[in-house]
Formats: C-alpha cells, sequence, structure tokens
C-alpha cells in the first residue's frame, strides 16, 4: 500500500474510532495529554485528513486511549451502514447515534471479516416489495405486512410456534445482530452492511424487558423485509413494522385458538399473563395484536391504555427465555482450533486481551 494511501486508511480510522468513543478531536487530545502524550488538536486534526501519518508510538498511544488493538487502525475490510432506520427519542444526541453507528460498523466489520476467513456465505433475506402500493390504501398494506410474517414463518419453517430464542434464529438466517450500551432514548436500528447484509443493532437495556426486545428486533426485521412506499410517514412506517413483529410473534391463527375469534367481554388478565409466558409478546403488545386481528375492539384498546397508564405499574408476568446468540464468538474460536488465525488475531476479533483469550478458549475446549 502506498504511503498516502495508507495516511489516508489510517485517518479515515482514526475518525471512526473517534466518534465510536464518543469524542472530539479536542477531547481526544486532553485524553492523550492526561496519558503523558503530548499531541495537539491540530496534529490529530491533520491524522484524520489523511495530511500527516502517524509513527507508530503515536498509533499505540491512541489504540491504548481508544481501548483498541493497534491492528484497527491498518484493518482492510471497512464496511458503510446504508439505509438506516432509527429508532430513538427526536432529542437523541447526535454525537450518541455516530458512536452508536460506528461501534455498530466496527462489529460488523470483525464478523463479515471471520466469515470470510471460514468460507461463509449467508443466504439472502427474502424481501417484499410493497412499495407499488398507493399511500392511501394503508388497510391494505396492514394485510400485506401480515401476510409478510406468515410468508417468512414459511420459508425459515418455523411453524406457528412461539419463537423460543428471536436473536438466535436472526442469526441463523443472516441477519447480523449487535447489541450496545446506551442511554434511555434509543431501542435500537437496522440497516444494510455494504448494501447487501442485513444488521439490526439493539440496545443492551432491553435485556430487562426480554419481551420488549424480542418485539423490538422482529420490528427491526420488518424494516429489512418490507420495502415501503416513500409517500407514507414515519409513523405509519412504524405502525407497519408493527404489525409485522406482532405476527412473527404469535400468528393469528394461533392467537384465535388461544382467545377465541371475538371477546367482546375482553381478555383476562390471567389469560393474558399465560399468553405472556407462553409466547414472549407484552401484555402490552398481546392487546394491540388482539385489537389488529378484530378480536377485541378499537375502544376496548383505548381502555386498556388508559388503565395502563393511569395505574402506572410494571407489567405482570414473566417470559422464561434467552434472546443471547453467541455466533460471532464461536466462529472465532472455530477459525483459532482449525489455525486459520492466530491466537492474538482472534483476540483482536474479540476486541479482549491474548490472556483472556486463552482462558476463555481453554473454557470452550474443556
Amino acid at each position: 500500500m502506498k504511503g498516502d494511501d495508507l495516511k489516508q486508511r489510517i485517518g479515515q480510522r482514526l475518525r471512526r474510532a473517534r466518534m465510536m468513543r464518543g469524542l472530539t478531536l479536542r477531547e481526544l487530545a486532553d485524553k492523550l495529554s492526561e496519558m503523558g502524550i503530548k499531541l495537539s488538536h491540530a496534529a490529530l486534526q491533520k491524522y484524520e485528513k489523511g495530511v500527516m501519518g502517524p509513527d507508530s508510538s503515536v498509533v499505540l498511544a491512541l489504540s491504548r486511549a481508544f481501548n483498541l488493538d493497534a491492528g484497527y487502525f491498518f484493518r482492510l475490510k471497512s464496511i458503510a451502514l446504508g439505509n438506516i432506520e432509527f429508532r430513538k427519542l427526536t432529542n437523541f444526541p447526535e454525537r450518541e447515534v455516530n458512536r452508536l453507528r460506528e461501534e455498530a460498523a466496527d462489529f460488523f466489520e470483525r464478523y463479515l471479516q471471520i466469515e470470510e476467513i471460514l468460507e461463509i456465505k449467508s443466504q439472502p433475506l427474502p424481501q417484499v416489495d410493497l412499495s407499488g402500493f398507493r399511500e392511501e390504501k394503508f388497510e391494505l398494506l396492514r394485510g400485506e405486512a401480515e401476510k409478510t410474517a406468515e410468508m417468512l414463518r414459511k420459508k425459515w419453517k418455523l411453524g406457528e410456534d412461539a419463537l423460543t430464542n428471536v436473536h438466535e434464529m436472526l442469526e441463523e438466517h443472516g441477519v447480523k445482530v449487535r447489541e450496545v450500551n446506551s442511554t434511555n432514548g434509543f431501542d435500537g436500528f437496522s440497516g444494510w452492511a455494504d448494501h447487501q447484509t442485513p444488521v439490526i443493532v439493539l440496545a443492551s437495556l432491553l435485556n430487562n424487558d426480554l419481551p420488549r426486545k424480542r418485539l423490538t428486533a422482529l420490528h427491526e426485521l420488518g424494516h429489512l423485509v418490507m420495502k415501503l412506499p416513500d409517500g407514507l410517514t414515519k409513523k405509519e412506517k412504524e405502525a407497519l413494522c408493527y404489525r409485522f413483529a406482532g405476527a412473527m410473534l404469535i400468528p393469528a391463527s394461533a392467537l384465535r385458538v388461544r382467545v377465541g375469534d371475538k371477546r367482546l367481554d375482553g381478555i383476562s388478565m390471567r389469560e393474558r399473563i399465560g399468553i405472556k409466558e407462553d409466547w414472549g409478546i407484552s401484555i402490552a403488545a398481546l392487546m394491540r395484536r388482539s385489537a389488529d386481528l378484530g378480536i377485541i375492539t378499537q375502544a376496548q384498546l383505548k381502555s386498556f391504555y388508559f388503565q395502563n397508564q393511569v395505574n402506572r405499574k410494571v407489567e405482570p408476568g414473566h417470559w422464561e427465555g434467552s434472546e443471547k446468540a453467541n455466533r460471532f464468538t464461536q466462529l472465532v474460536y472455530r477459525s483459532a482450533a482449525q489455525e486459520l488465525i492466530t491466537r492474538a488475531k482472534a483476540a483482536e476479533f474479540l476486541n479482549i486481551t491474548l490472556r483472556e483469550f486463552d482462558h476463555r478458549f481453554a473454557s470452550e475446549a474443556s
């Protein structure tokens, strides 16, 4: 690689690492100063722009400041996340948006690289083009969202049973998932890595409410699977993805078997809790699903929302299940075991020390 190309690559990496850590150039200069390293804001700016190239001591200092392996700055594979659907509050800081996007991009780069080493090709994600529907035919689009979920359940051979682990299911079907630490105000986002690999990013806070995490993940899947008309409002698009997610969590036929076609008397709390515990769907999502299918009336749904807001209690019932997946980690272990990568490279993939990798690898092997 030519010197100018290397400077440009390191500069791009430096900028992405800084954004991933949520730092301005001045804040980075201050952080380095606290570490006893004198690098001015102006010098760092020249490094980022590729005007100057840092020597090895500067690269090592930057890697310590960012808590990244030095190899990060020389990584050949670089991806861009596109067509992002970001679910956040309107006052969510832009710096935090950039941080989450870059943190996710770094993970997906490593994920795709380890699959490339193992020569694994992901299956394409089925997509349904609904962009030809006219915006005023919104009710027809609701039905199409339902049909899309039915199609996907059939294609992925999920039957009509409860989904035991949504995270794992997505990974098994080529959708890369990353959990990130963030403040309240962010649930998740979806998009495409280099326009071809579907990715979903979820807030780790959702682990405190697994039914909500499952719904959020499937909601993001809806954004990936359905190509919706451009003329729809954000609220309308969210409603269609919500409909898709509800249908993925509990098929219409399964819910009707459980509660019947019409419940003018309403669905009792005991029934709601039982369905939540069996299907991993929140009571709020269950009630909306029931209204979508005409099992309860919109008036009953509004009454539920009103009572829910008045009481403001933690939702009753608990779903006993797992929403974790470790496919990426297992692929790294596999690559190391087959000696396709060194132990040091494996540790770099996992963003841990070599000592920690050796300890984990030995535990996995025993």
